[in-house]
């Protein structure tokens, strides 16, 4: 799709090796990259990062790599990965990120159709992988890795360390001083820049090739609404293939200038958040669902007057503190108390939260809640939602600051253009948009109309102030029997709200009611049990427990007390439900690499429990296999106890 440089960059800057370059002419002294390893923060600065970034670039290219090249980029979140993104991308050649806890076979797919010829991977770790499918793709030839602890005995000609990389490259920048100069003169706006692969809810993962301008222009868009500034800081720890984490860890960074901070590993990104304590923090709702529990849990271990005080100013912001973040009146009384309570609780949490610095925290990826939403920004973190799809660079809709709504996705970016189709569906337009599906023309003309618009799958409509609501996946969004809407992630994203309750599954369409599957959170629930005295083996067992059930079923209940108040739901409260003897994991096929329920293959894998639900059982014995981490199989079984919840009359509004 034909994209007007001038739209995509300012200033000639339409690519994003020329924009590294910029910054490290202009500011090269500031730094761009942090990474802490063995406790130590490390930094990098502009010109540092563009020095690597050339020696990378050349080092490919004595290698053999050529323009139109594609190259998977596996590992955690490491600045030499996202510098051989750029390396790549000054060769004219494209950077595939894969998801890095996707196991070999999972990974082959996307390999193969990527058409794989060279691989940057961050361990010994993910070189096993590749060489454990290396014989399934002829095309790969060379296996850069970063860490090389454990690849002493790894002698294989297509191994290579990147700093041997890195100094391969300088001797041929030395030898040929103007080619790295003239490859990234030749780059144009309209390359692709990145191709990131679909989550695969429905089928195969679809490679999406974004070009440099749609990225930048969908940078450009969230810079000029937050007004972000070269000094600002980011933890970049989610997985690179999302397309968040590209367009705000990498894209953003490029465009505004301001650092990029990598945790030590998964396990310390809590430390390394508060160490940091960045400016700018995004997040799927999984982690702020994630981070709400352990607030819960540590308040429930706290003393009664630390507990008391706790319940009563969280009271006091529920009323009244995202009002105030908003700069909306408030009575005089309640703003003193929430100025004490800011002293007393509020204040702390963000800092034990690591986030006392943010200026601006976003949620995408999935619907998140109104009451967790409310939550955080009432003790004072301008958290927002923004509304996007990998197909349009995560970026369609954003909410400014003093227009939030807690149950919209804001307002379209600038240049974007948003329509609603006749069937609800959610269609939108503008500089963002892919370029295309990686050898699928068949897809990429099913997905845009003829008008231009990418059809995003998405149920939704505009309010009278211009927002945008997303009710639901179109496909997901369906009828109960008596002509009801039915909208299963509205009500699973209300379960999920509860901190015991990890994950949910809801089904009515076609039925006269609601039934629901839930997981609880292993470690609020086991947090719980013990502190009552609770004994348990495991997940199994404890999901298992009488009084788990009644635990669940007051959250349940609560839920529906809520549904009856709103009329477009009130019929789809839940009627039936049953904790499952396992936690949905990706390792089964239950959920994607993001962690998106798989509905149709979690109905078909669990059949037997919807029929039990639906039967009138009180009970279900089942037998299910399961994957460990080793690759190892195994079969969990239970017999899962079916539970009645209390429904509620829907609540008519006053005319």
């Amino acid at each position: 799709m034909p994209v007007e440089a001038s739209i995509a960059a300012p200033d000639g800057l339409h690519t994003f090796p020329r924009l590294l370059f910029h910054h490290a002419r202009v500011r090269g002294d500031a730094p761009a990259m942090r990474e802490k390893d063995l406790g130590i923060w490390q930094t990098w600065t502009w010109a540092e990062v563009a020095d690597r970034v050339r020696a990378l670039a050349c080092g490919l290219a004595a290698l053999g790599f050529r323009r139109g090249d594609n190259l998977a980029v596996i590992g955690d979140n490491r600045p030499h990965l996202y510098m051989m993104m750029t390396a790549v991308q000054c060769l004219g050649g494209v950077p595939v990120p894969l998801y890095q806890d996707a196991v070999a076979t999972e990974m082959l797919f996307v390999l193969q159709d990527a058409g794989i010829r060279f691989a940057m991977v961050e361990d010994q770790e993910q070189v096993d992988k590749l060489l454990e499918v290396r014989d399934q793709l002829p095309l790969l030839e060379h296996i850069v890795y970063d860490d090389p602890r454990g690849m002493r005995h790894y002698n294989q000609p297509f191994l290579h360390d990147i700093h041997e990389l890195m100094e391969m490259g300088r001797i041929h920048d030395r030898n040929h001083p103007d080619f790295l100069d003239t490859q990234v003169e030749q780059g144009h706006y309209d390359d692709v820049s990145v191709m990131l692969y679909t989550s695969g809810t429905t089928g195969k993962p679809k490679g999406v090739c974004q070009t440099h301008a749609a990225f930048i222009a969908a940078a450009q868009g969230g810079i000029e609404v937050d007004h972000m500034t070269p000094d600002g800081d980011i933890l970049s720890y989610l997985p690179m293939a999302w397309v968040g984490d590209h367009l705000f860890s990498f894209a953003q960074a490029m465009v505004a200038g301001f650092t990029i901070n990598c945790p030590e590993s998964g396990d310390t990104v809590m430390t390394d958040l508060r160490e940091i304590g960045p400016t700018y923090y995004f997040a799927p709702p999984r982690v702020f669902e994630g981070l709400l529990t352990q607030v819960m849990i540590r308040m429930e271990d706290a003393g009664a007057i630390k507990r008391r005080l706790f319940h009563y100013f969280m009271a006091v912001a529920k009323r009244c503190g995202a009002e105030i973040l908003d700069g909306k009146p408030v009575p005089l009384t309640d703003r003193l108390l929430y100025g004490l309570g800011n002293f007393l609780v509020y204040g702390p949490l963000r800092n034990v939260l690591g986030l006392s610095r943010v200026r601006v925290a976003y949620t995408a990826g999935a619907a998140i809640g109104p009451d967790l939403f409310r939550f955080y920004r009432s003790i004072g973190i301008n958290l927002k939602q923004f509304y996007g799809q990998t197909e349009t660079c995560a970026y369609v809709c954003l909410q400014p600051d003093g227009e939030i709504k807690l149950d919209s996705v804001g307002r379209p970016g600038p240049g974007v253009e948003i329509r609603i189709a006749d069937n609800g569906e959610v269609l939108v337009k503008g500089p963002m948009l892919l370029k295309g599906y990686y050898k699928r023309p068949d897809a990429t003309a099913e997905s845009i109309d003829g008008d231009g618009f990418f059809m995003t799958g998405d149920a939704g409509f505009i309010d009278e102030d211009g927002h945008l609501k997303i009710i639901d996946r179109a496909k997901d969004v369906g009828k109960l029997s008596n002509g009801a809407m039915f909208a299963p992630n509205y009500i699973e994203n209300k379960l999920k709200f509860f901190q015991h309750i990890k994950e949910a599954v809801c089904f009515g369409h076609d039925r006269d009611r609601v039934c629901a599957f839930l997981n609880i959170d292993m470690g609020a629930v086991g947090n719980w049990a013990e502190r009552r005295g609770i004994a348990y083996s495991g997940y199994t067992d404890l999901a298992g427990k009488p009084e788990v059930r009644d635990l669940i079923l007051a959250c349940v209940n609560e839920v529906n007390a809520a549904l009856a108040n709103d009329a477009m739901v009130a019929d789809s409260q839940i009627h039936r439900f049953l904790v499952l003897h396992k936690e949905l994991d990706p390792d089964d096929d239950e959920l994607t690499r993001t962690r998106k329920v798989r509905r149709n293959f979690v109905a078909e894998k669990y059949a037997v429990l919807i029929d039990a639900l639906y039967t009138g059982k009180d009970s279900q014995f089942i037998e299910t296999e399961v994957k460990f981490e080793d690759g190892r199989r195994g079969k969990v079984a239970a017999n899962l106890r079916i539970v009645d919840a209390r429904t509620f009359p829907a609540v008519k509004k006053a005319a």
